[in-house]
């Protein structure tokens, strides 16, 4: 039997996170792991209907700008409506920035972020397969989004606590990672991961692994949302 894929995506048409690379390998090792098969490609005309009823889940890895076309974002809409998975990674919000869709389906919007520094994640809960793993402060380096509203309709996991670092302007509560399933799929996302160095973090990839398994509905639902 052949096993089940998942298919990461990391085209860029705006910045590119020169963390790209290891994410990917991070993606397949963290995958493999779980009997998943990778594909990974910067190609967006592989989202087409038929080829995309081959994979479980999507990963959007770091794309920013406008990175499909209209025949692919059909395609996209329509694996996510009928139950596919999607997974978002840091610089995922800031890709196809005038589709409502996708902009409902990520569920905020990047305003900015202060420069790269130590800051502590808030964990809130620990019943979800992307948290359970962690301390309920996590201690890292990242570059720490803000966002124009916080996302409604969304089970919120991770906080920033915006006493630990300089220059953010959001507010508390500062979510960093929510999940959702109320377009068809499960969507998870993640602001976190913005250095090269994030993705041979143990916990960090214990994050991304918990967070792949529950868009490919090896975890629990979404539960209680904000």
């Amino acid at each position: 039997m052949a096993s089940p894929r998942v298919l990461v995506f990391s085209r860029t048409t705006g910045y590119r996170h020169e963390s790209i690379p290891a994410g990917v390998a991070a993606l397949r090792r963290v995958a493999t792991r779980a009997g998943f098969a990778v594909d990974a490609t910067e190609d967006p005309s592989v989202f087409t209907g038929a080829d995309l009823r081959t994979y479980q889940a999507m990963v959007f890895l770091q794309t920013t700008g406008p990175v499909l076309d209209a025949a692919a974002r059909d395609a996209v809409a329509g694996f996510i409506t009928g139950g596919g998975g999607f997974l978002g990674v840091h610089a995922a919000i800031l890709a196809e920035p005038d589709w409502p869709f996708y902009r409902d389906l990520l569920g905020a919007e990047f305003t900015g972020h202060p420069e790269v520094q130590a800051g502590v994640v808030d964990v809130r809960t620990r019943d979800h397969p992307a948290t359970a793993g962690l301390p309920p402060r996590w201690e890292r380096v990242d570059e720490w989004y803000d966002f124009a509203a916080r996302p409604t309709g969304v089970r919120t996991l991770l906080a920033a606590d915006e006493a630990s670092y300089a220059g953010a302007t959001m507010g508390e509560p500062h979510p960093l990672a929510w999940c959702h399933d109320r377009l068809g799929g499960r969507m998870f996302y993640t602001a976190l991961g913005h250095t090269v160095e994030a993705y041979s973090e143990p916990l960090f990839l214990e994050h991304l692994s918990g967070a792949l398994g529950y868009v490919t509905f090896e975890g629990p639902t979404p539960g209680p949302q904000t």
